[in-house]
């Protein structure tokens, strides 16, 4: 069974509810079809039935429930989205038309217990998908920041991470982290890997290794390796290390000797979004990895955008790690 597959199948024991916003959007639908089919979640598409079934007749709509906002009762989603944002200046005149809006009616689904998550992005920006999960649904306990990662899966012949499995963060979202969101990207990647059955080992990435150069970028990578060792005391993390430290077993036992993580390594925080960005995108081409994000973290429940570039196949593999999350 492959990464992909086992994901799948994780996913269809929890039998979650995720809600898809873009549901007259048609890999949206033909993902929807297909995850319906494979008993991976249950799903509600935020759009109008007929007019599917009009402009896409071949597409299976059975097992597939349906919110169209224009018809359907959502004055409880707009007296939650009051109640959230009435401090914020809105009126109750804006709250019932923004509560229309399928991505905000998608994320006070979520709010509200109506859905376990979301999954967006086909059609719309990455800023649009979030905004109004930060609104809404707000960062976890502990957690103040959203960030990203991906899920690395490498040739079967790789010797690195968990059988060729790593989580490489931040990589989408947050461009200069400080020491603090370092922190928080750090903590939320060690979740998104449990989340995929993985035993979370973290690096701290740097240019250095335990004291190897002397920079305000080294230091900052070691001020935030203290804040995680406070947050979660229980994580297995360390840094500063060098890429080649982190995931090398004998570069790690020769530059880190006395290090839990040095050499095994599954889970890489990278110093900024340079060079995560980088990274996952040389691993991706130079490695043929197949590089599954990004994912959103940090959220009290979990949200994901998708890249307008996505295929059906994209768009099921997030709803399942949606439903993991």
């Amino acid at each position: 069974m492959t990464f992909i597959e086992s994901i799948r199948q994780s996913a269809s024991k929890l039998n979650k509810h995720i809600v898809l916003p873009e549901g007259e959007e048609e890999r949206t639908l033909r993902a929807a079809q297909k995850i319906v089919e494979g008993k991976i979640a249950r799903v509600t598409l935020i759009g109008n039935k007929t007019k599917v079934k009009t402009l896409f007749p071949d597409i299976v709509l059975d097992g597939i429930n349906f919110v169209d906002p224009e018809s359907a009762d959502i004055s409880k989603h707009a007296a939650t989205l009051l109640k959230l944002r009435k401090s914020k200046g809105m009126t109750e005149e804006e709250s019932q038309k923004q509560a229309k809006n399928p991505l905000f009616l998608g994320a006070l689904m979520v709010k509200m217990g109506q859905a376990d998550g979301m999954v967006a992005g086909a059609v719309n920006s990455t800023g649009d998908v979030l905004r109004p999960a930060l609104q809404i649904i707000k960062t976890a306990k502990g957690i103040n920041t959203v960030s990203s990662c991906f899920v690395m899966i490498m040739p079967k012949d790789s010797p690195y991470g968990d059988n060729g499995i790593m989580i490489f963060g931040d990589c989408a979202v947050v461009p200069n982290p400080t020491a603090d969101q370092l922190k928080d990207i750090a903590i939320s990647s060690a979740a998104t890997a449990k989340s995929v059955g993985l035993d979370p080992k973290v690096a701290m990435l740097s240019f250095s290794t335990k004291g190897s150069a002397k920079h305000e970028l080294c230091d900052k990578v070691i001020e935030a390796l203290g804040l995680v060792k406070q947050a979660a005391p229980n994580l297995q993390v360390d840094g500063e290390l060098q890429a080649d430290a982190a995931i090398v077993p004998k570069v790690g036992a020769s530059k880190a000797p006395n290090s839990p993580v040095a050499g095994k390594a599954n889970v890489l925080i990278f110093p900024d979004l340079q060079s995560g960005n980088i990274a996952y995108k040389l691993v991706e081409r130079i490695a043929n990895a197949q590089a599954i994000g990004p994912i959103c973290q940090g959220f009290n429940q979990p949200v994901n955008d998708l890249s307008r570039g996505c295929s059906i196949d994209d768009i099921v593999n997030t709803v399942a790690m949606t439903a993991l999350q």
